[in-house]
């Protein structure tokens, strides 16, 4: 296990994203294209989707393996930049 000490987080870690934009067919493929970039692969169930009650809005939460704090503040930049998504916790 390695700890970095400007991050509070153990790496190798499990962490999950929750990405939200406008419900379209492709959106959930744009996510995961973007993550895909950052990290080796998803697992089985990484990514769990939820449209809101009115149909407008499509939430993802991709949950990823990081291996440092670096890697994991690339792909929320990567992700909080794009025209399509609003936002990322």
């Amino acid at each position: 296990m390695l700890e970095t000490e400007s991050s509070l987080l153990t790496f190798p870690s499990a962490f999950p994203i929750k990405v939200m934009g406008h419900a379209a067919d492709d959106f959930a493929e744009l996510v995961i294209e973007i993550v895909l970039r950052h990290v080796r692969e998803l697992g089985e169930g990484a990514v769990e989707s939820r449209p809101s009650r009115q149909g407008k809005y499509l939430s993802l939460t991709v949950t990823v393996e990081v291996d440092s704090q670096a890697q994991l503040d690339r792909l929320y930049r990567e992700l909080s930049t794009h025209t399509r998504i609003l936002m990322v916790l």
